[in-house]
């Protein structure tokens, strides 16, 4: 059996990931490949418990890192390889490279401690293709605050997320071949015609 893909999506909150994710899954689905929908912190019943405490409750950093891995441990466990290794494409929501902007770039966490999660968690496991959704801050918070109430990462200050952006930026020049940048700040059709065309040399 033919090995799926792992693909994930990645930016800052108000990025527009979502609905480009829904654009990718109806493509994939067109073409009658198997297509598993997942996100994190979540994609799991005990992810999403994780989820919901880690949105709400303020915590200290490390915690907040361990609590996502600990997410990321049971959704690659439960989700993640099982599809993989059936042949589904995995279209995720994030994964680690969120960590290393948020926690790492936004918290100021130490990135040698996420590494070492990271093995432990993941092993050789890594995403076949990110997209990073790239918009500048000020413009992301605006459309946040007009979609819905925000959860405790949306309510970070502009240089949080400034930091945030940056870390991803940096992220995405260590690993050119896995990261495709997009801006975000185009128009959403536009934005969905380069992801198609992308997918389509893709599958």
């Amino acid at each position: 059996m033919q090995r799926g893909r792992f693909i994930t999506f990645e930016g800052i909150d108000g990025a527009g990931k979502s609905t480009q994710i829904d654009v990718i899954e109806a493509t994939l689905k067109a073409r009658g490949l198997e297509v598993i929908r997942t996100r994190e912190p979540g994609g799991t019943p005990l992810g999403e418990v994780i989820r919901k405490e880690l949105l709400s409750v303020s915590m200290d950093p490390a915690t907040e890192t361990l609590l996502f891995f600990a997410s990321r441990a049971e959704h690659i466990a439960q989700v993640i390889r099982p599809s993989i290794e059936r042949g589904a494409w995995v279209l995720s929501d994030r994964f680690t490279d969120a960590t290393y902007a948020y926690q790492v770039g936004g918290r100021g966490f130490p990135a040698h401690k996420v590494e070492e999660l990271e093995r432990w968690t993941q092993g050789e496991l890594q995403p076949d293709r990110t997209v990073l959704f790239d918009i500048e801050p000020a413009v992301a918070a605006e459309r946040v605050a007009k979609a819905r109430n925000l959860d405790r990462f949306e309510k970070e200050n502009l240089e949080f997320f400034t930091r945030v952006r940056n870390a991803y930026l940096t992220r995405a020049k260590q690993a050119p071949n896995r990261f495709l940048i997009v801006n975000s700040m185009q128009e959403r059709e536009t934005v969905s015609d380069i992801l198609r065309k992308e997918f389509s040399t893709w599958a």
